[in-house]
C-alpha cells in the first residue's frame, strides 16, 4: 500500500510533537515526526529494540548520555538496543524526520532521569 501522512495513522506527543505510523508491525516500525521549535523527548532507552533516526528537513540533535550529535537535513543516526538517547530540536524552525525501529518499540521504552 502507497502511505503517506495524509493516510497514516497519527499521534501526538511530547509538547506539540506529532507522528505518522507508515509502517507498524510487531518486528518493524517507521514512523515520520515533528518536532517544533526549542522541543525535547524525555531521556530513556529501548531494551531490544534498534532505532535509525534519519532527518527529512531542519535538524536534530540526538543526545547519548553526555555526548551531543547534530543532525542536519539528509543525514542519519543508528541506536543499538540499550543506549540511552534523546531527541532535541534546538533549533528556531520545525524538524522533520524519520524513526525506525526493529523490531518494534512498543511497550520496549524505559525513561531515565535527566
Amino acid at each position: 500500500m502507497k502511505r503517506h501522512i495524509e493516510n497514516a495513522e497519527h499521534y501526538h506527543w511530547g509538547e506539540g510533537c506529532d507522528g505518522w505510523h507508515l509502517v507498524k508491525t510487531d518486528s518493524l516500525s517507521i514512523i515520520q515526526e515533528t518536532m517544533p521549535p526549542k522541543t525535547a523527548e524525555k531521556p530513556h532507552y529501548h531494551k531490544y529494540s534498534q532505532q535509525f533516526f534519519y532527518v527529512l528537513q531542519g535538524r536534530l540533535v540526538i543526545k547519548l548520555q553526555n555526548v551531543s550529535y547534530s543532525l542536519a537535513k539528509g543525514e542519519g543516526f543508528h541506536l543499538a538496543p540499550g543506549i540511552q538517547h534523546q531527541i532535541i530540536n534546538d533549533s528556531d524552525s520545525s524538524s522533520h524526520f524519520l524513526v525506525i525501529s526493529e523490531p518494534t518499540t512498543k511497550n520496549d521504552r524505559i525513561e531515565e532521569s535527566t
